[in-house]
């Protein structure tokens, strides 16, 4: 099947969207803003681990990016262009609260407070994401996410910035992501602060946890005004690569540790008991404390879901072994093989976004949700004058939406699809070299040219709403 293959209802379905159904795009802040040492602005962990040698293809970092700090105006005025209702973007915390404690900086808040009023003025919705990654390095410095402070520190941080954009902000996440923080941050090194070790890693996934139940319970009691409160993961399905118990086993582990410990804590009030007995085995505890689960099941009004791809779990290495050399069971991930894939290798699965949105309000039952991201990289070829005619990524969005569609009519309460991204821009580990972008981005003089995916994303957002 080729990269561009759709199904042939996959028009009728997207067709079928309500009018209120939200189409939009995302966004963070150290990937498009820039700015990096402007207007009291301090590093943040990607400052530092963009200058670790190797962390980062071709030692690029955010410092400009897409320098959205300072074209901010000219992106608002695109998105209208391009007729998006809801932009999803971060807010940097060392350029609101430099450090990571303390009071907030008057000028990182005010940029936040320009764009808010920018996306008001063009009929669009702000949805503000509090953490997309860029922990202050003066925090990571006194022990980052394993540290149970931090998430004092994050709650204090929230409070700063709902005070100031509360009063007009209805759409509030949370955080952003928690496993990449936790795992590949703290567990695989591929990501910023860059450490390989599980407890760390599972401490740091229980204070992400708790920072967004003491950030949503501060939120809650100050709310001027009625807001959606939402919290984002990644997710897929874990399907065994074959049928054996090793692989059976594989896929349970993968999805304790890469699901269920994600939702459960915070839609069921504790993690899984499967969970704690697999990491007791790798001699690692959750550092629970009195009064912390009830802290993290604070309620949410919707949840963020972002989709790329899944994995199936085998339960032995690629020798045969099922255990490793301390004893402990294999968990691999394999892809299905088969599939066409972007530009990174992942796998396009539009079927498999409709199982996992399916599951969800199957074990979660009476969870709204939206799809907070879900985009694909290609390797992006620029005619003479910048434009892309990428068909590939516009059949992709295409597909996932309808997959959206597929499970809402199943039953799932899918209220929103916001593409990854609106902007080529910096993608973490893999530099600029990997383009996401529904508008390329020329990184010499930072002209913003959309692409054929942007045009596409405007006509559906304009059918759905009647405007067609």
């Amino acid at each position: 099947m080729p990269a561009d293959a759709r199904f042939p209802d996959d028009d009728a379905l997207i067709a079928r969207l309500p009018p209120g159904f939200r189409i939009g795009a995302a966004t963070s802040a150290y990937q498009i803003e820039g700015a990096a040492a402007e207007d009291g602005r301090t590093a943040s962990i990607w400052d530092t681990f963009c200058r670790v040698p190797g962390a980062v293809d071709n030692g690029d970092t955010g410092d400009t990016a897409c320098d959205h700090y300072h074209r901010m105006p000219e992106d608002v005025a695109l998105m209208a262009d391009l007729a998006l209702d809801t932009y999803r973007f971060s807010v940097s915390w060392p350029r609101v609260q430099p450090g990571g404690r303390g009071p907030a900086n008057p000028k990182g808040l005010a940029f936040y407070d320009r764009l808010v009023d920018a996306l008001l003025g063009r009929g669009i919705s702000p949805w503000l994401t509090l953490y997309h990654w860029d922990l202050p390095q003066e925090l990571q410095d006194a022990g980052g996410w394993p540290a149970r402070d931090t998430a004092h520190r994050f709650a204090d941080y929230a409070a700063l910035v709902h005070d100031r954009l509360g009063d007009r902000v209805t759409h509030w996440t949370t955080l952003n992501e928690p496993f990449c923080s936790a795992v590949l941050g703290h567990v695989e090194g591929v990501h910023a602060p860059g450490g390989r070790s599980l407890a760390d890693g599972v401490a740091a996934v229980h204070h992400l946890h708790l920072a967004h139940g003491l950030a949503a319970r501060r939120l809650r009691a100050d709310a001027r005004r009625p807001l959606d409160l939402a919290v984002t993961h990644l997710l897929g399905t874990s399907a065994p690569a074959g049928d054996s118990p090793a692989d059976r086993e594989a896929a349970r582990r993968a999805d304790a540790f890469g699901f269920r410990c994600y939702l459960d804590p915070i839609l069921r009030g504790g993690y899984p008991d499967d969970l704690v007995a697999d990491l007791a085995a790798h001699g690692v505890e959750i550092p629970v404390r009195d009064g912390d689960l009830a802290a993290i099941a604070t309620p949410i009004d919707t949840l963020g879901v972002n989709y790329y791809r899944s994995m199936r779990s085998s339960g032995s290495d690629e020798h045969g072994a099922t255990a490793d050399a301390q004893g402990r069971p294999i968990t691999r991930g394999l892809p299905h093989g088969g599939l066409p894939v972007t530009g990174l290798g992942w796998e396009v699965m539009p079927h498999d976004l409709t199982a996992l949105l399916l599951r969800i309000a199957r074990d979660y039952p009476g969870t709204p949700m939206v799809v907070t991201e879900n985009g694909a990289a290609y390797d992006d070829v620029p005619d003479a004058d910048g434009y892309v005619d990428d068909r590939d990524r516009t059949a992709y969005l295409s597909a996932h939406l309808a997959a959206v569609a597929r499970a809402r009519e199943a039953g799932a309460d899918v209220r929103g699809y916001l593409a990854w991204s609106l902007l080529d821009n910096f993608e973490w580990a893999y530099g600029y070299a990997q383009r996401f972008g529904l508008v390329r981005v020329d990184y010499p003089t930072r002209r913003r040219i959309p692409k054929r995916s942007a045009r596409w994303l405007r006509d559906t957002a304009l059918l759905v709403r009647g405007g067609a």
